[in-house]
């Protein structure tokens, strides 16, 4: 296995035999993995909110490997009882699951809720994975040894630390704060599970990555919010309007053409947390120089490493969600 520095998707061990779900798989740096561990062998189910990019994805995926062992499954992280509905199909199908890639995410949003009452940006980019994740939990560890969960973060998650006593951010909303602050709740729960699956003696590694500054629909759909359009309540148009929101969404156009990689690229940090040897719980994988490059292990705030945290915020997201982790009850 060659070092960090020339590790590229062609390194990616052989996956044949190995079912991964991958949420968010129907664009971007999600297809891309999906993609890439489709390639290498692996059975791949592709966990996308709409039906008509799913089965889009997934014939582009099958056209651009013959023979992939592909299918699309609807989930909407924005909404429980879908988690639940996605969960529950996969058990009834499976009898395990190797690797979880939480991928999925949306990105600075005017302030909206779930349908479940959850801020969107903490609902979909946490909530909604802490309870997939526990749903699936005992499919993967029916997989283990060799069983993984990556929660995909971002170098955002430097734009804000977890308010315990306002997780959805709803006291005074900004946007990139609140994206940041779910940004860091991945790794907080990264951080915590890898803690309870080592205390439950399970060997099933829960690491985190980062694409750096890849071109995506995630960065696209952030600028368009930020320029004023799409829909929301009044209080959204305000927010939208703030000259906070309005420079990031220039500096993100300004970005995707001058500096951002492309999402295969962007993809790489995932691949390598997911399926690279040696990588350790609770590590964090991100581009070589922060924003591009090969992967490497990255920089996190020091709040992401707070066990007391990270305790919070699982107590929380367990009564939030009603998901309880009962098979790590033993590591609590």
């Amino acid at each position: 296995m060659p070092g960090l520095s020339a590790w590229s998707a062609r390194n990616i061990p052989d996956q044949s035999g190995r079912t991964a779900v991958v949420t968010g798989a129907n664009s971007g740096i999600g297809y891309v993995a999906a993609r890439e561990l489709a390639r290498a062998g692996a059975e791949v189910v592709l966990a996308c909110r709409s039906a008509a990019r799913g089965h889009a994805a997934a014939i582009r995926l099958r056209s651009e490997v013959p023979g992939a062992e592909v299918e699309f499954a609807p989930l909407d992280l924005a909404d429980l009882d879908s988690v639940r509905e996605f969960a529950d199909g996969y058990a009834r199908r499976r009898p395990a699951l190797d690797l979880l890639v939480n991928n999925a995410g949306v990105m600075a949003l005017p302030f909206g809720r779930t349908a479940d009452g959850f801020e969107t940006q903490f609902g979909v980019n946490h909530l909604g994975h802490f309870a997939l994740t526990g749903l699936l939990l005992p499919r993967l560890l029916d997989a283990a040894p060799g069983a993984r969960i990556v929660n995909v973060s971002s170098g955002f998650h430097v734009l804000g630390d977890i308010d315990h006593d306002d997780l959805g951010s709803e006291r005074d909303y900004r946007r990139w704060t609140a994206y940041g602050r779910s940004k860091t709740a991945n790794l907080l729960f990264t951080h915590e599970l890898a803690r309870r699956l080592a205390a439950a003696g399970s060997t099933i590694v829960a690491a985190s990555a980062h694409p750096g500054y890849a071109a995506t629909n995630l960065h696209t759909g952030a600028t368009r919010l930020g320029s004023g359009s799409g829909s929301g309540s009044g209080e959204g148009a305000r927010l939208r309007a703030r000259p906070t929101a309005q420079l990031m969404a220039r500096l993100m156009e300004l970005g995707n053409a001058v500096i951002a990689q492309p999402a295969a690229a962007g993809a790489l940090p995932t691949l390598y947390a997911a399926t690279a040897p040696g990588v350790r719980p609770d590590e964090f994988i991100g581009p070589r120089l922060g924003w591009r490059g090969a992967p490497a292990r990255s920089w996190r705030a020091k709040w992401t490493l707070d066990d007391d945290s990270g305790r919070r915020l699982w107590a929380a997201s367990q009564e939030l969600t009603s998901v309880t982790y009962a098979a790590l009850a033993a590591g609590g």
